[in-house]
């Protein structure tokens, strides 16, 4: 008996990212993987993103791939994933924003094999910090190993793919936050929902540094404050120790 092979959604979140998004996009066209939509959030973009984006359009169709484009005013970057996740039709669900993209052609084909071996709800891998302008030089690695919120762990977001199932059963992110949102999602999902999780020893996104989640000092307060209130909302203990070594974690990576 054939095995039917799950559709795979990938979404791109843009604002005004006419400098990257073509590498985004390129990344995700050249995959091997045959059951792929998709789906370019934009929000309202006043540069050339949205005409970037289309252009490949027809490339997507001839590759049989399903493409996906909407351009409306959003209330930030979680709203804009929500609508991207409404949007998806597939059975997998991964998110690449339009400064990250994908290592080689192989990694929707290497996911999907995985996850379904594993019958995972959510898999993670390792992914790669590297410079804004030359893309080829590694700033930080992130290993994401396996762990345990408790103790500060949690996994790469961009390296993460969520079966739509478990959006339907954990909901969606919260756009009241701006930039911990993702955590506050895989914490949800993984520790305190149990999902069954795979891992993927691999790295699979490169990363461009000066993004929301890593621009400094005042971006980690934010974050913190973020993580801090999705800790206090579940009832987890030693909420300011857990941050703590979550900073130490980070510290880690950079050495």
């Amino acid at each position: 008996m054939k095995i039917i092979e799950p559709t795979v959604s990938l979404i791109t979140v843009s604002f005004n990212s006419e400098k990257t998004i073509a590498d985004t996009i390129e990344s995700i066209l050249k995959q091997t993987y045959d059951k792929i939509e998709y789906i370019v959030v934009d929000g309202l973009s006043s540069d050339n993103t949205v005409s970037i984006a289309k252009s490949y359009e027809p490339l997507f169709l001839k590759k049989g791939y399903t493409f996906k484009l909407v351009s409306e005013k959003d209330k930030g970057l979680y709203d804009a994933m929500n609508k991207g996740v409404k949007l998806a039709g597939g059975d997998i669900i991964g998110i690449l924003n339009s400064d990250d993209f994908y290592v080689d052609e192989f990694v929707v084909e290497k996911v999907v094999k995985k996850m379904t071996e594993d019958s995972a709800d959510c898999l993670y891998a390792d992914l790669l910090y590297v410079d804004q302008d030359d893309t080829s030089r590694i700033v930080r690695r992130w290993k994401a190993k396996t762990g345990d919120f408790r103790l500060g762990w949690n996994p790469p977001h961009p390296t993460t793919f969520i079966t739509k199932k478990t959006y339907d059963k954990f909901g969606l992110y919260k756009s009241e936050y701006k930039i911990s949102s993702d955590y506050d999602l895989l914490y949800r999902v993984i520790h305190k929902g149990k999902a069954r999780l795979s891992y993927l020893e691999e790295y699979i996104v490169k990363m461009r540094v000066g993004g929301k989640s890593t621009s400094g000092i005042k971006g980690n307060i934010v974050s913190n404050k973020e993580i801090y209130n999705t800790l206090k909302e579940n009832n987890q203990q030693f909420k300011l120790l857990i941050i703590f070594i979550r900073l130490l974690v980070k510290i880690k990576q950079f050495l």
